[in-house]
């Protein structure tokens, strides 16, 4: 009879921590979210990807440059992807999250955080890959989930533009030292054939 007591209370226990360990339907709202944002950043779509900001979002690019709100992020993007000026020709990325979303505010405020996969291609016919870091504050309103701040960081002392650098004075160190060697030789065979 113990057993049988037993038996009946295992549905109930199922269905007790089925209902504790469910995961919050918010988090299929934002996996839209995340699903429709990097659809509008591979259009490279300045008008799609605007939707996506909160009226007093602050935002930190990469470069460390900060900007604030839709228009902000317009002025920033145009600068950098469009007309005589640009800085950047092609660009790509590939977002990944590092865990669920932390919710806050009954579930009206996240945190969310991860890295992404990049490529640049600048007008100066530079090309390169990057891993960035990412942090985004989202908030709620109105039945639309809007991100609210951002921050995107590179590794300060390994990153392909340091590696560029780095490259490019190993290069400038051989070539001068060639030169100065060829520039030593000759000066010494012409002073020698002289004396």
């Amino acid at each position: 009879m113990k057993s049988l007591r037993i038996l009946l209370l295992f549905p109930i226990i199922f269905a007790i921590s089925s209902q504790l360990f469910a995961e919050d339907p918010v988090h299929s709202e934002l996996r839209k979210f995340k699903t429709d944002l990097e659809s509008a950043m591979k259009e490279k779509d300045i008008a799609k990807i605007i939707p996506f900001i909160h009226p007093n979002a602050v935002v930190t690019f990469a470069n460390a440059e900060a900007v604030r709100g839709p228009e902000g992020v317009a002025n920033y993007l145009k600068r950098m992807l469009a007309g005589p000026n640009k800085v950047v020709s092609k660009f790509g990325t590939n977002i990944n999250v590092d865990e669920l979303t932390i919710l806050y505010g009954g579930g009206t405020v996240g945190i969310s955080f991860g890295g992404s996969d990049d490529y640049f291609e600048l007008t100066e016919g530079i090309s390169f890959h990057s891993k960035s870091r990412w942090t985004a504050t989202l908030v709620k309103e109105k039945g639309k989930w809007l991100i609210a701040s951002a921050h995107v960081s590179m590794n300060l002392f390994d990153n392909p533009l340091l590696t560029a650098a780095k490259n490019s004075l190993y290069w400038i160190a051989c070539i001068t030292f060639l030169i100065g060697l060829g520039l030593g030789i000759g000066s010494g065979k012409f002073f020698f054939k002289k004396g």
